[in-house]
């Protein structure tokens, strides 16, 4: 009996809807904070689209794995929460975060490096980036409560009976919202997709300011996890030749805005289970369907970031706190749950939520500095105060 591709490609598709309307908010706020206007926004949902799935149809049918790509929906919450240094600045810490992320691939030196940075310190820094962000749907309630409670209320009554949906409703209730108010004025909205192409300026401030705090979060937040879901469902992942693919399309997608794509890591589990296909060996298909289903999405670019612009309340600034709600939680209880990780983990945290530049560099920077600092210092006091060793068969 022929078999069925309805399966794996209606997963797939579901896959690529709710990445894509679960995180577009976090990302055209990170965008716009970096210092893109509508149309240097636009353009970088465009190219995340497009790099996005290009990369999983790649790995997908390279592989015959159900390797699905995404955003790093982390990386735009950092984005949103830094000064900006300039688009043009912003643009070369995302090529750079590319050729980061292909190095970590093909130097496991380098990827050893990436990973010693202590999980709780990586998270306590997301943690902080993050509180700013998913406080705007109480100061969006506060503010226009007969606007934004709607909102917030179809996310709650999902959250109850059907989680996966309940981002992507609240983005489409949001939508609805922004339409309501801009009147006539969303019609005009609706623009066709384009790509804006921007020439990358290097400075050292960007290097250590985006580049780097973006390579971390991305590491920590989207591509270990990744792996880690997809080994659950039985997939090993050819590790090398997914961080080449991932830093290159995110090199190749900086000038038109993009800011880094990873490997899913929530969604990443749709098309590697039993729910996309019974059997493992095509469950890739799935993977290659969201990939195509990116493809078809890059097309409402520039309407969504025109809809954004086109309302009177920061609609989706409180849509992108709501999403980034799970997001947080699961970073404070990675960050504090070691006991003996918690004092640097809440030195990185504070800082980070602080917001604060020192020497134009941004708060994420020196979130790790000051938590490995304290981390070190320490591990050194405990050291020293251990009791020396005593020889055998000497009197201590």
């Amino acid at each position: 009996m022929e078999q069925s591709w309805l399966r794996p490609v209606s997963v797939g598709v579901t896959t690529a809807l709710v990445g894509f309307t679960s995180s577009v908010a976090v990302l055209i706020a990170g965008l716009t904070a970096a210092g893109a206007d509508p149309a240097q926004a636009s353009s970088g949902l465009v190219a995340l689209c497009l790099t996005v799935g290009a990369g999983t149809m790649l790995l997908a049918w390279r592989h015959r794995l159900p390797i699905t790509l995404a955003w790093s929906t982390p990386g735009a919450a950092l984005l949103a929460t830094q000064a900006s240094l300039g688009w043009p600045a912003a643009v070369g810490a995302f090529m750079l975060t590319g050729v980061l992320i292909a190095a970590v691939g093909l130097w496991p030196r380098l990827g050893r490096l990436v990973a010693a940075i202590p999980a709780p310190l990586a998270q306590g820094m997301l943690a902080g980036v993050l509180v700013p962000l998913c406080l705007a749907p109480v100061t969006g309630l506060a503010a226009s409560p007969a606007w934004v409670a709607p909102v917030i209320a179809v996310w709650l009554a999902l959250q109850r009976f059907a989680p996966r949906w309940a981002t992507p409703v609240a983005f489409a209730a949001g939508l609805a919202v922004i339409a309501l108010q801009a009147g006539t004025g969303a019609v005009d909205a609706v623009t066709a997709p384009s790509l804006t192409l921007t020439a990358p300026a290097f400075t050292w401030v960007a290097a250590a300011g985006i580049a780097l705090p973006l390579t971390v979060v991305t590491m920590a937040s989207q591509n270990v996890p990744g792996v880690a879901v997809l080994a659950s469902a039985g997939f090993r992942i050819p590790w090398r030749g997914t961080m080449l693919a991932t830093g290159a399309g995110t090199a190749l997608g900086a000038a038109a805005g993009g800011h880094a794509i990873n490997l899913a890591a929530i969604t990443a589990a749709l098309p590697a289970s039993p729910e996309a296909e019974p059997d493992p060996g095509r469950r890739w298909i799935a993977a290659f369907a969201a990939g195509a289903s990116y493809l078809v999405l890059a097309a409402t670019g520039a309407t969504l970031v025109a809809l954004a612009q086109a309302g009177t309340t920061e609609i989706l600034a409180v849509v992108a706190g709501l999403a980034l709600l799970p997001t947080l939680a699961a970073s404070l209880a990675g960050a504090f749950t070691p006991v003996e990780e918690r004092l640097p983990a809440a030195v990185a945290f504070v800082l980070a939520a602080s917001g604060a530049s020192i020497a134009g560099i941004g708060s994420a920077f020196w979130a790790l500095v000051a938590g490995l600092t304290v981390r070190t210092l320490l591990r050194t006091r405990e050291v020293a105060d251990r009791p020396a060793a005593v020889a055998p068969g000497t009197k201590g």
